[in-house]
């Protein structure tokens, strides 16, 4: 599902990543390690298609992102792509709901069709009664729970999460990382989780390590 070989990024003449190569094959569950400064959030951005290698090929699927231009790129994110950021990007002027129905709404699909998937979802992460609020009326985990429901509703084929429990308590982190885990099972997504908690970290069966913008591991 994802090959990366020799990706090298710089911006201006800092070299952030030196020679990344590695592959992921579809539904596979990952954990991404690295210290502050690493590489992997900016690997994670390349992942999805928001930023381009300044050299290197990266595939996921039979697509070479770096042919594709800022429309193609746009549209395969929507169509295959799940983030989970730290920070949640939920629009403050609609409500949890309505961020919800964005991803879909782009794809040109019905809402109805995903409504019973929104309603579980929200019942399991224990955020149903968010979803008619706007996220200012929200706590930090709420927003979080929320966002995680916006990444996972189009069942997109790679889910991308950057530190998606760092605003949750160990409860509630094993509910949302087990919950990654289900559904990308279930949409045989490619999980790949960018985390400093080694207690999430450990919990996978692969682990990528990069450091000084490289592979070690």
């Amino acid at each position: 599902m994802i090959l990366l070989k020799d990706i090298k990024k710089s911006f201006g003449k800092i070299e952030v990543l030196k020679g990344v190569s590695f592959s992921l094959d579809e539904g596979e569950h990952t954990a991404l390690l690295g210290k502050s400064g690493s590489g992997k959030s900016t690997l994670l951005y390349l992942l999805g298609g928001l930023d381009k290698q300044t050299s290197g090929n990266l595939l996921i699927g039979s697509k070479d992102l770096s042919k594709l231009n800022d429309e193609q790129l746009a549209q395969f994110r929507n169509q295959n792509i799940g983030f989970v950021f730290q920070f949640h990007f939920l629009l403050p002027s609609i409500t949890s709901l309505e961020n919800i129905y964005l991803p879909i709404k782009i794809s040109d699909k019905s809402v109805k069709e995903y409504s019973e998937l929104i309603h579980m979802l929200a019942n399991y992460l224990g955020v149903e009664h968010c979803l008619n609020k706007y996220p200012y009326q929200l706590s930090g985990g709420e927003q979080q729970r929320v966002n995680i429901i916006r990444a996972l509703i189009l069942k997109p084929k790679v889910l991308l999460c950057d530190e998606p429990t760092g605003n949750l308590d160990r409860k509630n982190s094993d509910k949302v990382i087990n919950l990654l885990k289900q559904l990308s099972s279930e949409f045989r997504s490619t999980l790949i989780v960018v985390t400093h908690d080694h207690v999430v970290a450990d919990s996978f069966p692969r682990k990528i390590t990069i450091e000084d913008g490289q592979v070690i591991g």
